[in-house]
């Protein structure tokens, strides 16, 4: 029988966060892959957990998953452990998992600590829909393509950021989306824990004078619905209503639905559209009827 691989959850700060399925899952363990064996043995020994550990992290992910699922298939039991927080989650834990699957290994996750749950739920904004980009790409075509994505988001966002690199990525956000509302969320669980509700152009003017510390978390505002549909409006208005029709009929919607499709979108009846057809068909017909009688 192969083994298992548990995906195990350690505190992001304050280490009462950990929770007994975890510690025991660790005790029981064949073997523990960490993301940093100096890091994790800190954690191992305040609760005197003496199970073996073995690295797996960003550099070695692909092939050191390949050992861990023959350790697997072996029958070993496997618990996988990041520095802070869930595994697998902007973590290269992904990886792991997935060749798991595709070894037909068992996995399961034991849940607990997550920092870009705890900073949400925190944050003050919306927490109903939302979207995690975690860090931003450092290339700078990639980034820039995600921040255009973000610009028209009407999700809650949350990023992490390093503090040496906050300012930078504020200012980006600000260029490209707007000035809006953002909780900054340092430290999470941590002794100088701290939530800061402001918006982006002052954190922004903040962090240029007072340097930054700490982790973070950034939980910003999403676009609002009634500016996405005020744009889409404006749009709208530069087109006929034929143009508005054709542009849902080109992809293969019924004239009757794209119909009710352009009244919804300019604020309008459906009658008032189709009288509007109508008339400008009937004013063709008209202007070729007198068209051919003058000749």
């Amino acid at each position: 029988m192969a083994g298992t691989l548990y995906l195990c959850a350690t505190p992001i700060g304050n280490l009462d966060d950990i929770t007994l399925r975890v510690l025991n899952t660790l005790k029981e363990a064949d073997l523990i892959a960490a993301e940093d064996t100096r890091h994790s043995i800190k954690l191992l020994n305040h609760f005197g957990i003496d199970t073996p550990m073995t690295s797996y992290h960003e550099f070695n992910k692909v092939e050191k998953a390949r050992y861990l699922v023959e350790q697997l298939n072996k029958g070993l039991n496997v618990a996988l452990v990041t520095d802070a927080g869930t595994p697998a989650v902007s973590d290269p834990g992904e990886e792991l998992v997935r060749q798991c699957y595709a070894a037909g290994i068992r996995v399961t996750s034991l849940p607990g600590p997550s920092a870009c749950v705890t900073a949400l739920t925190l944050s003050g904004m919306s927490t109903r829909r939302f979207c995690f980009e975690a860090f931003l790409p450092s290339d700078k075509k990639e980034r820039q393509w995600v921040l255009e994505e973000l610009k028209t988001e009407t999700r809650t966002i949350l990023l992490y950021e390093a503090p040496h690199r906050l300012a930078k990525t504020l200012e980006e956000l600000l260029e490209t989306l707007g000035d809006r509302r953002i909780t900054l969320c340092r430290e999470l669980t941590k002794r100088y824990e701290e939530a800061w509700q402001t918006t982006l152009r002052e954190a922004l003017e903040h962090v240029r004078i007072q340097e930054p510390k700490g982790e973070y978390v950034l939980v910003l505002e999403g676009r609002s619905m009634e500016e996405q549909l005020r744009e889409r409006a404006r749009s709208w208005d530069e087109m006929s209503v034929e143009e508005h029709m054709a542009y849902y009929e080109d992809q293969g919607i019924a004239n009757k639905e794209a119909m009710r499709m352009v009244a919804r979108d300019r604020g309008i009846s459906r009658r008032d559209v189709y009288q509007y057809l109508t008339g400008q068909k009937n004013s063709r017909a008209e202007e070729k009827a007198r068209k051919e009688s003058s000749k």
